[in-house]
């Protein structure tokens, strides 16, 4: 009877494995030839609660620990708070060999590893965790323990898990043997392998998508390209950052462990608030279209940039519940007003063809995170699962894809309705441009006929004149045709100035210019006029000559890129609305130094200055002064005759002595050439002496 008894009691030990309880219920025992998959330890695992954070090793030694079976949980749990508590594992081996295994609790936020053997001191062997490790890329052993116990040998250990975030990993202790925890390491990297990939493979679709939007907005510069680029850069960076949270993944920011926690609330208002508000407001022209809703979507953007700030500085203080707080409300409160948003764009989509892509990406979005979120709420609970609302599911990469190339296409749309605006301007200022050949030609038909009739008017005035043969009418008769010789001469003024504008603006249009072609055509309009009206008048204010000469240099400049600078002075005491000069007199001196002294490869940008001065109560000095190549240089780079005079300067010339016949004054020109006295100068001088009658 006793070899049956005894024969039992061997059988039930080999069948019941090599762990035996002893009279200790949290005392550990283990026998030779260890090789289970996993053990359980919970029931060996007793449990001292820090929430305080305050304990030591040296004092936690001391201090009783109790069973806390609602510790662990095999799932990812909200405590509603921060979990700090020591876990102690004694370990008695019985065996020949020493035991050799691995303990593995999960991964937390910070874990600390300490052994005790009998009589001595606790040390550290171990420490790590997903805010503290800073290691290399395959970071799963690290969290693997080793647990070493000599033969006939009595350990304690102690496991100290501190998690700062609410939302707590799985915390389930087993005991691996080597061999067991190395298949149970590929096991758990093969279940995650394919989430990895399906996140790569979303990476790789929206670096594709940020790569389109850079090279869209260098084609089209338009800060909607910038905006969508900024989102998809930060979509990037926060799906990236969900390799972290398992360390077993492929991990592209592994040296910087407490990233994920910067970049989780706060990414999501950045990328789903934010730069969305920012796009929708750019990328729909809010302001000009829906100046109600532009205002909503400003106020909005600034408040959720606020509250980013405000979320990166509770996770600075570690307050990491703060942000899952602001997030919730965020959401909530904006559930209802996007719907009302959605419904006001739909009925204005037949409109506005953009507003059906941003609605449609919208709405794929907003349906996908609802249904991620609920998804959640049941494992998590309500505040929780906000936390997880961009989890990388299939139904949130989905929604964020559809989204991104809704977007890409709107943006695309959005650029051929440009171009289409574009052609459409070239085409109006096409038209804009022959009008103005047509008006050129008439004008020169006007003129023609103008001198026709004044011509005919002279030959009949000298007819008369010779018919009467007295002094008396000579004399008046002289006066009469000097008057409408000077008519004539400025009627040859007019078309040679027009000519050259409109040579102007054609080289705008040619080079598809049209914000500065359109602007040269209103000065050039206010030009012909001005240049009408003084064609009938024999003097003019000097405040009005002033402001011809800057109407015409400020074309110029345009025409020659801003290669040119220009100043006009004048001497403060002269009344220049009271002062007149003869019409039309400077400007072909003006025209002469503007064409000769923007010619000029050794000065990059052409000066021009004109100054008047009161050099005396009844003279007026008026110097125009450039930087070109000079009088003799000029002659000796053109082909025409060496004699060949500027055909507006000899206009000029011809008629300021008219006027000196006419009113017996002495006007006097005087041109200097700058590089007849030096070689080394260059620049024209020309000095106008107009006495006031």
């Amino acid at each position: 009877m006793k070899r049956i008894i005894i024969l039992m009691l061997l059988l039930y030990c080999y069948t019941a494995g090599t762990f035996a309880y002893n009279p200790a219920p949290d005392t550990l025992t283990a026998k030779d030839g260890f090789a289970a998959s996993a053990l359980d330890l919970r029931p060996y695992m007793n449990s001292l609660s820090d929430p305080k954070g305050h304990l030591t090793i040296q004092q936690v030694v001391h201090l009783p620990f109790t069973t806390t079976p609602q510790l662990f949980h095999d799932y990812k749990k909200n405590n509603g708070q921060g979990n700090n508590c020591w876990f102690r594992l004694q370990i008695k081996n019985n065996g020949k060999d020493t035991l050799q295994a691995i303990l593995f609790a999960g991964w937390h936020d910070f874990m600390y590893w300490y052994e005790k053997p009998p009589g001595d001191t606790a040390t550290l062997l171990m420490q790590t965790g997903l805010m503290y490790d800073k290691g290399g890329v395959e970071r799963w052993d690290h969290y693997g323990f080793n647990v070493s116990v000599p033969p006939h040998e009595h350990r304690t250990f102690y496991l100290h898990v501190i998690n700062k975030s609410y939302n707590e990993n799985p915390l389930m202790p087993a005991l691996f043997s080597e061999q067991a925890f190395a298949r149970f390491h590929n096991r758990e990297q093969d279940s995650y392998r394919k989430e990895a990939v399906v996140i790569q493979v979303l990476l790789g679709m929206l670096l594709v998508f940020f790569s389109i939007s850079i090279i869209s907005y260098i084609q089209l510069p338009d800060r909607s390209y910038i905006y969508f680029a900024i989102y998809i850069l930060g979509l990037i960076l926060f799906f990236a950052l969900r390799l972290e949270s398992k360390p077993y993944q492929l991990s592209f920011f592994h040296r910087w462990p407490m990233l994920k926690y910067y970049w989780d609330i706060p990414g999501l208002l950045f990328c789903f608030y934010l730069m969305y508000l920012l796009f929708g407001n750019t990328f729909l022209n809010l302001k000009e279209r829906y100046p109600f809703m532009e205002q909503v979507f400003t106020w909005v953007s600034t408040i959720v940039g606020g509250l980013i700030i405000v979320c990166i500085y509770c996770i600075m203080m570690e307050q990491y519940h703060l942000p899952v707080i602001i997030y919730s409300y965020v959401y909530f409160c904006t559930l209802v007003p996007l719907l009302v948003v959605f419904v006001a764009l739909a009925k204005r989509s037949r409109h506005h063809p953009l507003v059906r892509f941003f609605l449609y990406g919208s709405v794929c979005l907003y349906l996908a995170c609802l249904g991620s979120f609920l998804m959640h709420i049941r494992p998590l609970g309500l505040l929780s699962a906000l936390g997880e609302l961009a989890a990388p599911s299939m139904l949130l990469i989905g929604g964020v894809l559809l989204q991104a190339m809704f977007f890409l296409a709107g943006l695309s749309y959005r650029n051929k309705l440009v171009h289409l605006e574009r052609t459409r301007t070239q085409e109006l200022l096409i038209k804009q441009l022959n009008k103005n050949k047509e008006l050129q030609h008439k004008l020169n038909e006007q003129l023609e006929e103008l001198v026709k009739e004044q011509t005919t008017e002279i030959l009949r005035k000298k007819q008369e004149l010779e018919e009467q043969r007295k002094i008396q009418l000579e004399t008046e008769y002289d006066k009469k045709l000097t008057e409408i010789e000077l008519k004539a001469i400025r009627a040859q003024i007019n078309p040679h100035f027009i000519f050259n504008c409109l040579n102007s603006i054609q080289l705008f249009v040619m080079q598809r210019d049209y914000e500065y072609a359109q602007k040269y055509l209103s000065d050039f309009s206010y030009l012909i006029r001005k240049t009408l009206d003084f064609s009938r008048r024999n003097f003019i204010s000097l405040a009005d000559e002033i402001t011809y000469l800057n109407t015409y240099l400020g074309l110029e400049k345009m025409r020659f890129e801003n290669r040119m600078e220009y100043e006009i002075v004048v001497d403060p005491e002269i009344a220049t609305a009271e002062l007149e000069i003869p019409a039309m007199l400077l400007q072909p001196y003006v025209e002469n130094a503007v064409k000769h002294g923007m010619t000029n490869p050794q000065q990059p940008i052409g000066q021009l200055s004109i100054r008047f001065t009161q050099v005396a109560a009844d003279m007026l000095e008026c110097v125009i002064a450039d930087n070109g190549i000079g009088i003799a240089r000029s002659r000796s780079l053109r082909t025409l005759p060496k004699h060949h005079q500027s055909s507006g300067m000899e206009i000029s010339q011809n008629r300021a002595e008219l006027l000196n016949k006419m009113y017996n004054t002495e006007i006097h020109i005087e041109i200097i050439d700058l590089s007849a006295r030096d070689e080394a100068d260059s620049g024209t001088v020309v000095k106008i002496l107009i006495p006031q009658l």
